[in-house]
């Protein structure tokens, strides 16, 4: 390890295996969350609903207390990139709403984020979103072949890059992480192409991968309750984000119900479980 270099931490199956356990219910949590995202209802409802699920599970919330955050998703609509507070706003028509959430069970972390659009989607945020899943799956499906972290970020720029249509930018300052016995470890993940290539790929490796897209200019500011990022311009954006683990039999997608085999499938690329 370099000097002053983050060390990253490498999972057992064993650990591997804690960990898909708190993805199934993340995802069961987001299930719920997103099916409660509906016109007319509050985003402190759609919190309230995806906490209800990691309690029925007895599984712990990653978000809530972290830092002060004081709720278990991040609810982030429209302009709002990452880490908006669920509130009494009233979700309306052609809203574009990130759900982001985390789960712990026996302390290992999963963590995993969607884009919700409400009732009419304008075609431009339902491609925004589009783009932004399919940029994710990108990202994941080059993890398998990866030797480097920084391929998946050559991989996601690579595609937004070349998607037709007015072009979407990747925000820089927000990336995806490690993710093990805590919710971000080393190392980042980058969304980008740069000339670094990042930290080896090994087995035993947990990455959580979240690109976020914008319509308009990369530049963020954060509100004054010094969480919620929004765009300056004002411009919609999209979020979604899967943790996934490197083994020695290939990658697992922990916080998707099939492990990954069908948004992996277009590109060729089959999880592999591990086997208790």
């Amino acid at each position: 390890m370099a000097f002053g270099q983050p060390k990253i931490e490498y999972k057992t199956n064993q650990q591997i295996l804690k960990m898909r356990e708190a993805g199934l219910v993340l995802a069961e949590a987001l299930d719920e969350a997103v099916a409660a995202a509906q016109i007319g209802v509050t985003t402190a409802h759609v919190d309230s609903v995806f906490a209800s699920v990691l309690e029925r599970h007895g599984a712990k919330s990653n978000f809530k207390g972290y830092h002060g955050f004081p709720a278990t998703i991040c609810a982030s609509v429209n302009e709002e990139v990452v880490h908006g507070f669920p509130s009494d706003y009233v979700l309306k028509d052609g809203d574009v709403l990130k759900i982001d959430g985390g789960a712990i069970v026996d302390g290992w972390h999963a963590d995993s984020a969607r884009t919700v659009i409400l009732g009419t989607a304008d075609p431009e945020d339902q491609r925004l979103s589009d783009v932004t899943q399919e940029a994710m799956w990108r990202g994941i499906a080059a993890l398998a072949e990866a030797r480097f972290v920084g391929q998946i970020g050559d991989a996601i720029d690579d595609f937004v890059s070349s998607v037709p249509g007015a072009p979407l930018g990747i925000l820089e300052d927000y990336v995806g992480h490690g993710i093990g016995s805590e919710m971000h470890q080393a190392p980042d993940v980058l969304n980008y192409r740069t000339g670094h290539r990042g930290a080896r790929v090994k087995p035993g490796m947990c990455l959580a991968i979240e690109p976020m897209l914008v319509r308009g200019d990369l530049e963020t500011k954060v509100l004054e309750d010094d969480w919620t990022v929004v765009t300056v311009d004002g411009a919609r954006a999209s979020q979604w984000e899967h943790s996934v683990a490197v083994h020695m039999g290939g990658i697992w997608v922990l916080t998707a119900h099939d492990g990954g085999v069908a948004g992996l499938a277009p590109f060729g690329v089959t999880p592999s479980p591990i086997v208790p």
